[in-house]
């Protein structure tokens, strides 16, 4: 098959020498937030950080994450979309889970902000650091 033949790897991510690399390690977040949102509360290490601040800071990270990864703006509003969805649907399987966790609209409205928080450094000169780190290494 040809150069110009062969499928790209996703037409959506900025052109990294490691694309694989990086929306490994995105995805890898992505199921670290959802399986300690899920975790019992007992088995969840104890920090003295605001559960509120650590849903912002998760999901911040998240959006930002996503802006790192991928050029197209349509992009970026997608997985935003679905971040603050994950968030809400998982407040919403604590809630039906018998893990001594429950639903919190306040968790849910910390999620939402993070991911507004995350989206924003689209509108920065960060917004491809990750493709500058990624060409010197």
């Amino acid at each position: 098959m040809s150069a110009s033949k062969r499928p790209r790897v996703g037409r959506s991510l900025k052109p990294f020498k490691r694309p694989w690399l990086w929306a490994g390690l995105w995805m890898l977040a992505i199921a670290i937030v959802v399986a300690g949102s899920l975790m019992p509360a007992k088995a969840l290490p104890s920090v003295n950080v605001s559960d509120k601040l650590q849903h912002f800071a998760a999901y911040a990270v998240l959006s930002a994450g996503a802006v790192q990864l991928f050029v197209r703006r349509l992009s970026w509003g997608f997985v935003c979309v679905l971040l603050v969805l994950l968030g809400i649907g998982l407040e919403y399987m604590q809630a039906q889970m018998a893990v001594g966790r429950m639903l919190d609209r306040n968790d849910a409205l910390a999620n939402t902000i993070g991911v507004l928080i995350g989206l924003a450094t689209a509108f920065t000169p960060l917004r491809d650091a990750l493709l500058h780190f990624d060409r010197r290494l």
